[in-house]
């Protein structure tokens, strides 16, 4: 995986880019996240569990945000009475499988993160509110948490930055990492805050939301490199064109 740039030209259509997220309530993460793959060149799609989807037509796939995941898909020695979304669990495991198993580019946002790690085989943070030490426990789409990204990582080369302020509105969080994935970021508590996979072609998780903070050029580039990689077709591509 050697995707960057902000902008992806050429190619004669523009990637349809899957992008999930729950079947109910307002909608505010599908604008925000359509209009961030839009202004980098793709054409969103909204998946919600019961939507039908064609797995083969999808360029490149954005695993959303939301609800905790159930805590019996990563302990299954926890008792759960009453899973939080458990139509959604089954949905996005079933497209983050079909990505992995084709090399479809990923980028999964906060749940979506967590839930491409517990796919893999890890585990996770239940509740990240009482490891808070320098850090604050508000939830808020603004940027006012600090990440620290290691300078090697894919994310590093996409984003352009090893330090940068993010929002935050999880509670769950990555503990063990799953097959493949390594941790590349830590916010000032030591949290992990992002995961990434250098064998595919783009599969990168962000505990933050950058589809609330594309106002800002590195977080679009995040939706960039996931635009560059789904029109690679497998081929590495170093982009660093410039915002339309």
């Amino acid at each position: 995986m050697a995707v960057s740039g902000e902008d992806v030209g050429g190619g004669s259509r523009a990637p349809l880019i899957g992008a999930t997220g729950p079947a109910g309530g307002i909608p505010f993460a599908w604008w925000a996240t359509r209009a961030a793959l839009r202004a980098v060149g793709a054409r969103p799609l909204r998946l919600r569990p019961g939507d039908p989807w064609r797995p083969h037509g999808l360029d490149g796939i954005v695993i959303g945000g939301g609800a905790d995941i159930a805590v019996t898909l990563y302990d299954p020695l926890e008792v759960e009475v009453v899973p939080p979304d458990p139509a959604r669990d089954g949905f996005e495991i079933e497209v983050i499988e079909h990505a992995i198993e084709e090399d479809v580019p990923l980028l999964g946002i906060c749940r979506g993160a967590q839930l491409l790690n517990v796919v893999q085989g890890g585990s996770l943070l239940r509740d990240v509110r009482s490891m808070r030490r320098p850090a604050h426990n508000r939830s808020t789409v603004l940027p006012t948490r600090s990440v620290i990204v290691a300078e090697a990582s894919e994310l590093a080369k996409v984003m352009g930055c090893q330090r940068c302020k993010v929002n935050s509105l999880h509670r769950q969080a990555v503990d063990r990492p799953g097959r493949g994935l390594t941790v590349v970021a830590h916010d000032l508590d030591g949290v992990p805050q992002a995961i990434e996979d250098t064998s595919a072609r783009f599969r990168i998780g962000v505990q933050w939301h950058p589809e609330y903070l594309a106002w800002q050029r590195r977080q679009r580039r995040l939706f960039a490199a996931l635009v560059a990689a789904a029109r690679s077709e497998g081929r590495e591509t170093e982009a660093a064109l410039e915002v339309r």
